[in-house]
């Protein structure tokens, strides 16, 4: 199974909108068609934004986390990222 600390997914999150925004730079610059490039670009800067915004997401589900281990409380924990449930263990206290 895949896992990461809420730190390296954050870091992960900001270079991939970092990059989908130099990517639709780069686009604008390229694409000689304007309608192919305004609809590039659009889909691009989207899906830049999307990811940007999910930051916030992950950073309340850390937080719930957090929340619940410092209870002691170690049921799973729901939290919702791109629209799909993801349910996170919470660590025992040691």
């Amino acid at each position: 199974m895949f896992s990461m600390t809420v730190d390296s997914a954050k870091d992960i999150g900001i270079a991939v909108a970092v990059f989908l925004v130099v990517l639709m730079v780069v686009m604008f610059m390229l694409i000689k068609n304007v309608t192919t490039k305004l609809l590039s670009v659009l889909i691009v800067g989207g899906l830049a934004l999307g990811v940007w915004t999910q930051r916030s997401s992950l950073e309340d589900c850390a937080s719930k986390v957090k929340a619940r281990a410092a209870l002691g409380d170690t049921s799973d924990v729901t939290c919702t990222f791109l629209g799909t449930d993801i349910k996170v263990s919470v660590p025992s206290a040691p």
